[in-house]
């Protein structure tokens, strides 16, 4: 169990990739720095989009956090565990842009994989996980990792109830997406990390998909870690919105977004929410006129 629930915390972290390098004196192999040294703290419970240049080092931040790539320097803790103690006990859930849906498994089997992968702890749960808890509640350490919930009544939650039978193949877009997301939600992680997972739908689905991901995050209370490369998608669902500059990437600034929750259904006509957007873009403009 994790010894404190104080949040996720980057420190010092530097990320680089050995490069092929030509020239007319050298040639051979050349570190190339992605990332940076970066600090950064996401208090638990919280909804943190990170957004920034392309190239920035966005999705390398995200993988050393879902353990995927590890730091050169630097260090990472998911709620005073390691990365790696974290991911073995099943505290990070991770959505990237490639869904990887099995096209064997019918819906309903996509979403119950983590349960099924992970049998010996599942086997022993008894009727039907409590969906939702108080937010205002005291946490323990973990909170939320469990056992697990009932993959129906995420599905469900989801709106996906009338496809349970179905493939892969047999969904559109739009569900697909809402398959992967009930999967990472079905084995309840502390820490859920989610990488442009609506980038490639059309804008009526992506924005049913915000407010339905925004309801299962007010109900589980997990700590939410996203990349996005659009602006009003980042105000719409965080509680703060990270600016990072171009690679290699570091924290410019952080923008608190004030909004109230739960968001109205016509909150991104509000001049609270354009004042919020309009700061996030004037500090993407202050990071992109910077020389490269």
């Amino acid at each position: 169990m994790p010894e404190d629930h104080s949040g996720l915390v980057v420190s010092g972290v530097v990320k680089s990739y050995t490069t092929a390098r030509t020239g007319l004196a050298t040639t051979g192999p050349a570190a190339l720095r992605a990332l940076g040294p970066i600090d950064l703290s996401v208090p638990r419970g919280r909804f943190v989009t990170l957004i920034g240049p392309s190239g920035c080092g966005k999705s390398t931040l995200l993988r050393a956090l879902a353990g995927i790539e590890r730091p050169d320097q630097g260090s990472i803790s998911i709620f005073g565990e390691d990365v790696e103690r974290a991911r073995r006990a099943k505290h990070i859930g991770f959505v990237p842009q490639a869904l990887a849906l099995l096209p064997w498994r019918t819906v309903l089997e996509n979403a119950r994989l983590p349960l099924d992968l992970n049998r010996a702890d599942s086997g022993a749960r008894s009727g039907r996980p409590r969906w939702g808890r108080d937010r205002g509640a005291a946490p323990s350490p973990a909170a939320p990792s469990g056992p697990g919930r009932d993959p129906i009544e995420v599905l469900e939650a989801l709106g996906l109830g009338p496809v349970l039978d179905r493939r892969p193949a047999q969904l559109s877009g739009g569900m697909r997406q809402r398959v992967a997301i009930a999967r990472a939600f079905v084995h309840q992680p502390a820490v859920l990390l989610m990488d442009e997972p609506f980038s490639s739908l059309d804008e009526l689905t992506a924005e049913v998909l915000r407010r339905e991901l925004l309801s299962l995050w007010q109900a589980t209370g997990t700590t939410v870690v996203f990349v996005t490369h659009s602006v009003p998608e980042a105000v719409m669902l965080s509680d703060e919105v990270v600016v990072m500059t171009h690679a290699p990437g570091r924290v410019a600034t952080v923008v608190p977004v004030t909004l109230e929750r739960p968001r109205g259904e016509l909150v991104e006509v509000t001049d609270a929410f354009r004042g919020v957007e309009q700061e996030v873009r004037l500090a993407l403009r202050s990071v992109t006129a910077q020389p490269l």
